[in-house]
Parts: C-alpha cells; sequence; structure tokens
C-alpha cells in the first residue's frame, strides 16, 4: 500500500480529524480571497466609528488597511482543475501526475496557480513548472523544464 496508512481503530482513538483522512475522496474548493472584503468592511467600520468617537485623525490609518483589504479582494476565477487544464496545454510533452498549489504575488496578493507536470514515462524523465494566474487564467512567463536524473 502507497502512502501512510493509520489502521481506523487508532485514528478513531486518536481523534484524528476526518480532514486528515488521506482516503477520503472529494472535491476541495480553495476559498476565494473575495473573502478579504468582509475584514475591509471591519476595518473601514471601525475607522468611522474611532474617528467620530475619539474626534483623532490617527484612526484613518485604520482605514488605510481597510482600503488595502479592497484593493487585494481578487476574485478567483480560476480553479484548481482548470489551472491543471490550462498548464497541460502549455506543457511540452505528454502529462502524468501533477500538483496544483496556489500563491499570493505583490501587495496587491494577487493568487497565482504553481503547477508541477511530470511527463507520462514511468519513471518520469521530466517535469515542469507553469505559472497560471488565479484571475483572468493567462499563463505567467515561460514553462520552467527540467530533465530528472534517471537513476
Amino acid at each position: 500500500m502507497d502512502g501512510i496508512h493509520i489502521p481506523a481503530e487508532i485514528a478513531e482513538a486518536a481523534q484524528v480529524p476526518a480532514d486528515l483522512d488521506s482516503a477520503s475522496v472529494g472535491p476541495y474548493r480553495f476559498p476565494s480571497p473575495r473573502r478579504r472584503r468582509t475584514a475591509a468592511f471591519i476595518y473601514l467600520g471601525l475607522a468611522v466609528a474611532l474617528v467620530v468617537a475619539l474626534g483623532d485623525w490617527r484612526w484613518s490609518l485604520v482605514a488605510v488597511l481597510g482600503l488595502w483589504h479592497f484593493r487585494a479582494a481578487w476574485p478567483l476565477n480560476l480553479g484548481a482543475d482548470e489551472a491543471l487544464a490550462a498548464a497541460a496545454a502549455a506543457a511540452p510533452f505528454p502529462i502524468g501526475q501533477t500538483s496544483a498549489a496556489i500563491i499570493f504575488s505583490g501587495w496587491r496578493s494577487r493568487p497565482l496557480w504553481h503547477v508541477v507536470l511530470y511527463d507520462a514515462a514511468e519513471p518520469p524523465a521530466a517535469r515542469a513548472l507553469v505559472v497560471i494566474d488565479g484571475v483572468d487564467g493567462n499563463q505567467i512567463g515561460s514553462v520552467y523544464t527540467e530533465q530528472l536524473p534517471l537513476d
């Protein structure tokens, strides 16, 4: 059996959360960065309340933080499956295994998918890294490829 296997009775006794169960199968949707708008409303409301209550302009710095949250609240228009498909189309070889991770780039934290692709050979002889914009789906930069050492 590949991977780590914990017998069910041990996992239950240790109270291992269900989301750590490697045998569970199902879709996972990454939370949208648009949720930052909630924090923006809280910061802006707090800034207004503090300026009105205390009459001190320094509380407007909280408003600046709220405005930054608004500017950083990008919509995540591209899910992991779409990012994998876009990256596979850009890869210079037939695709085997893949992996995608999201990062946030720049002062406005724009979401970018970093997709690692392995060729379909067994064992893989090459891998590639493709960066896909999570907002508009465009490829960022060129595809980085490297040959893997064959043992």
